[in-house]
């Protein structure tokens, strides 16, 4: 018997001491005893998957939000909405006097009599352009007319259109031009002047169905981040809760003030758990191109800073095998060398196996 298979047998002896009933009586312990603790996995073949750990917070969507400016000034008479109340689309928000609005009404009436007299002009060049008393150039141009007066009409109308007035009062109402949930807006009460001429929002609407997580990318983990990622969000507010989402896209420039890139995670947001300015943290899941040799975490032997793992040749026949490990991520190493697909990796007492070895 060679050394390393006598070591191997003192150490199968040494650990089956706590034999029971007839084997405790003779001091001796079957080496089987001790076989059937042991567990081995096979090594397989994968593609190597890393972690990495960023934060972020969770933002509106902008697709499904409306930032309202308003487009005349007036005075502001009632505010039916507070800060996060949830609205319906075509609900009024408030009233306001503007004389803007006046005027906008006025310059409807005018508008749509043009329209009147540009389609009898247009009828009339139409007959004698047939008659042939007409060129076809000034038929075109009463067309043009036509089509000019009702895209005056038509611009008047799309500025109206969110307002509605009050006859009896002289009030118009600002209406709410999508459902979902007060996110900002101006200090208004009753009196407060609003300026057509600012670009600060009198509200902000966003319908928080749909929500986006905007990752903080540092310059150092930008070769790691890439669009189609796997991701991992967690926040204070449901410890041990996990929602997932893949990046959707990554700004080409970083922020001047951050000093960061922003990457971009649209989630489903359906119970309206995730809220606008809520901090999380990314957990985000990568693959690499190249294959490697995996094998549970649990069966690394680390000594004299070098990896070591315990390999079952056949039934009962064991070696201390050195591996190179090139990364490891959830439970699982990735050996780069040492290790072939399908051999059986030692993961139960194999520290017994490779001090009986050594």
């Amino acid at each position: 018997m060679n050394k390393k298979l006598l070591n191997l047998t003192l150490a199968l002896l040494i650990v089956c001491v706590s034999c029971k009933s007839k084997n405790e009586e003779s001091g001796t312990c079957q080496n089987a005893e001790f076989l059937k603790s042991i567990q081995t996995e096979k090594a397989v073949l994968s593609t190597r998957k890393e972690a990495l750990m960023l934060t972020g917070k969770v933002e509106s969507s902008r697709d499904q939000t409306i930032n309202f400016i308003p487009l005349v000034s007036g005075t502001v008479g009632q505010v039916f909405f507070s800060l996060g109340d949830k609205v319906q689309k075509g609900q009024t928000l408030m009233t306001l006097r503007s004389a803007d609005l006046n005027e906008l009404y006025s310059e409807q009436i005018s508008a749509e009599a043009e329209l009147r007299i540009a389609q009898r002009e247009y009828q009339s060049a139409k007959a004698l352009f047939e008659d042939k008393m007409l060129s076809e150039r000034e038929l075109f141009e009463a067309e043009a007319n036509v089509a000019q007066a009702q895209a005056e009409i038509n611009r008047i109308k799309n500025t109206l259109s969110i307002y509605g007035a009050d006859n009896q009062t002289g009030l118009f109402t600002i209406k709410s031009p999508m459902s979902g949930y007060i996110l900002d807006k101006q200090a208004l009460s009753p009196g407060s002047n609003v300026s057509a001429e600012g670009d600060e929002p009198l509200f902000v609407i966003s319908d928080l169905s749909s929500v986006w997580v905007i990752v903080n990318v540092y310059p150092s983990d930008l070769r790691y981040v890439r669009v189609g990622m796997e991701a991992e969000i967690t926040t204070l507010s449901y410890p041990g809760e996990i929602f997932r989402g893949k990046i959707n896209a990554m700004s080409q420039i970083f922020d001047p003030e951050e000093k960061v890139l922003k990457a971009r995670i649209v989630m489903s947001n359906k119970d309206l758990r995730l809220k606008p300015e809520m901090f999380v943290e990314v957990k985000l899941k990568s693959k690499t191109e190249k294959y490697y040799i995996a094998i549970p975490s649990e069966a690394l032997i680390f000594d004299k800073n070098r990896h070591f793992v315990v390999v079952e040749k056949s039934n009962g026949i064991f070696e201390n095998r050195e591996v190179v490990v090139r990364g490891q991520n959830n439970g699982t190493s990735y050996i780069a060398h040492g290790l072939e697909e399908n051999e059986e990796i030692v993961v139960k007492n194999q520290l017994l196996i490779y001090s009986g070895l050594k």
